[in-house]
């Protein structure tokens, strides 16, 4: 079942990610055109705070055109640790610090074209301050329940995957 590459072929190398396009030959021995995005991987941080609602922003996000509601995340700046990169998004598009932070999940988001992989934390303990954003970054802080939470994604206000995935997650384990 294993791809082995032939020929790799670099197209972009920006900010966010790389493209390239990968000739591979198959199990069956045929060769195959593989277009692959490579991404340094991020964090996101779903953090509860001591009255029991999640924290959320609006962003907006160009390549969706719109406004959505998600969980803080941010990308891995290079070798950075996961955890401490968790801690440094939460602050910067949040303000809060958390004297608890915990690793819930890592997952890949595009598995089918793209290695960029998630770590999820659950963040508590939360002491409010300033947020810090990118420059070129603007969010509006939320706070909302488990019930709202899943409101929101019912009527399709909420619909990014690692937003639904920490409502889910908080769900199982809502304190």
């Amino acid at each position: 079942m294993i791809e082995k590459t032939i020929v790799s072929r670099p197209i972009y190398d920006g900010k966010v990610i790389k493209l390239k396009v990968d000739e591979v030959e198959l199990p069956n021995g045929k060769t195959a055109t593989r277009e692959i995005v490579n991404h340094s991987g991020a964090v996101a941080v779903m953090a509860i705070t001591n009255d029991n609602r999640m924290v959320m922003v609006r962003q907006f996000r160009k390549p969706l055109e719109r406004i959505i509601v998600e969980i803080p995340a941010g990308k891995l700046e290079k070798n950075e640790d996961p955890e401490a990169c968790a801690k440094r998004e939460l602050m910067e598009e949040t303000g809060y610090t958390a004297s608890g932070i915990r690793l819930l999940a890592s997952f890949y988001t595009s598995p089918g074209f793209a290695d960029e992989i998630i770590h999820m934390y659950r963040a508590e303990g939360l002491t409010g301050g300033e947020a810090q954003p990118d420059e070129d970054e603007f969010v509006e802080l939320l706070h909302v329940t488990l019930e709202e939470a899943q409101n929101m994604i019912a009527s399709g206000e909420i619909q990014d995957a690692k937003t639904i995935m920490a409502v889910y997650a908080w769900q199982l384990d809502p304190k």
